[in-house]
């Protein structure tokens, strides 16, 4: 198939394949950027949290008097404690998915004048770390005696064991071992004695994956500013049951605090719940995605079709000649390679352009190059199958039908 003379027909209906290749060019930088979206969305979903969610609950309460914050642990813990079915009952400053608490940049310099990185900081009393279902790595768990007590207003004691996860420590000490190092918040120092394996933050957007499992645990006695929010643990089977119970008997236990209703649920409540945006928005795009590729495949069946009507005369000729069906069929095939091939290579471009917009505004992460090959594949499959109803007509075209229009 030569395809000179393809050429020299479509510039005789510049406006037709122009329009076409546009239209395969906007689906092609929609679609590359919208199945990345997609991909981007489907990886957050399936963040690993690293704790026992279908175990877990939390329980937070608010408008107590931060002085009797001693006393109202005691109590709640107590009282949840007493709720059947519950395993275990612990004070911790927030659960994965739940409300976001003492978020912070460290530093690795006393002066802070190092920031790498902007973490979570999970705070727990003794049996917190059993009860979440933490998988340590490296190091060791926090002794007895590394449970330290707040003073006053104090977020943290003053020098603190903590535990860091894989990603965190990667992140702060690429390649090196992070047990014994150290790193600052303001006038607070921690020392890493273990490193676990997950712990994702509470709350993160698409524009902070990166930091999704840049957490630290810091073990603390109850009290001071680590009082409102009980983790609560139960069999799978029983925790959203145990859940409701919880939820009523706070009001006995605590009759003047109020009850959060936002975030006392179940872990895996709260991670529904917290991906219910994603979940929607991966829905549109697959939407967006399959009506762009279906009117990119009208316009070509409707363009082919258009030109198999007009070149009757010209097939029946053709075939008059001796060409036969394969040459009519791969003679639209091929014209239709060569227009969606120059949308793509528009398309491309502009994906870029779109992407940049995205990154500009949205501030998503760039493109990576692999989703190009991807989307072009996808569209030249779709061009080969759109145009193959109205070649094989054409290909069907008898000789002597066409001819007597001559």
């Amino acid at each position: 198939m030569q395809i000179k003379p393809i050429l020299s027909a479509l510039k005789k209906h510049r406006l037709a394949t122009f329009l076409i290749a546009m239209e395969i060019a906007l689906a092609c930088a929609v679609l590359c950027n919208a199945v990345f979206m997609i991909a981007n969305r489907l990886t957050a979903m399936n963040l690993d949290s690293g704790v026992d969610e279908s175990s877990l609950g939390a329980i937070t309460v608010t408008g107590f008097d931060p002085a009797q914050a001693t006393d109202l642990n005691a109590r709640m813990v107590a009282g949840l404690r007493a709720v059947p079915g519950v395993e275990s009952a612990q004070v911790i400053s927030s659960v994965p998915f739940g409300a976001q608490s003492l978020v912070a940049g460290i530093s690795l310099d006393p002066s802070g004048k190092k920031t790498p990185a902007v973490v979570q900081f999970y705070q727990g009393a003794p049996g917190t770390i059993d009860a979440l279902g933490l998988k340590l790595e490296a190091g060791r768990l926090p002794a007895t005696s590394d449970y330290q007590p707040l003073s006053g207003q104090e977020y943290f004691p003053a020098v603190s064991p903590v535990l860091v996860t894989r990603a965190l420590a990667e992140h702060l000490w690429p390649g090196q071992n992070p047990l014994g190092r150290e790193f600052w918040m303001a006038k607070w120092q921690f020392r890493v004695i273990g490193v676990l394996s997950h712990l994702s933050v509470s709350q993160y957007t698409e524009y902070a994956e990166q930091g999704a499992e840049w957490t630290v645990f810091v073990p603390t006695l109850p009290g001071g500013q680590l009082a409102g929010t009980y983790l609560i643990r139960a069999k799978p089977q029983d925790i959203e049951s145990v859940m409701t119970t919880a939820r009523a008997a706070v009001a006995k236990i605590a009759p003047e605090v109020v009850l959060d209703h936002e975030n006392s649920h179940s872990v895996s409540f709260l991670r529904e719940r917290f991906f219910r945006t994603d979940r929607a928005m991966a829905g549109m795009l697959v939407g967006v995605i399959v009506a762009l590729l279906g009117v990119t495949a009208l316009g070509i069946v409707g363009l082919a079709s258009f030109w198999v009507a007009q070149r009757r005369k010209q097939i029946g000729i053709r075939r008059a000649i001796g060409a036969t069906r394969g040459d009519i069929l791969r003679y639209f095939q091929t014209e239709n390679f060569l227009i969606v091939t120059f949308g793509i290579a528009l398309g491309m471009a502009l994906a870029f352009v779109l992407n940049a917009v995205l990154m500009k505004f949205y501030e998503l992460p760039h493109l990576p190059l692999y989703y190009l090959p991807v989307g072009a594949l996808a569209l030249w499959a779709l061009g080969q199958l759109a145009v193959l109803g109205p070649a094989l007509r054409a290909a069907n075209v008898p000789p002597v039908v066409a001819t007597r229009s001559v």
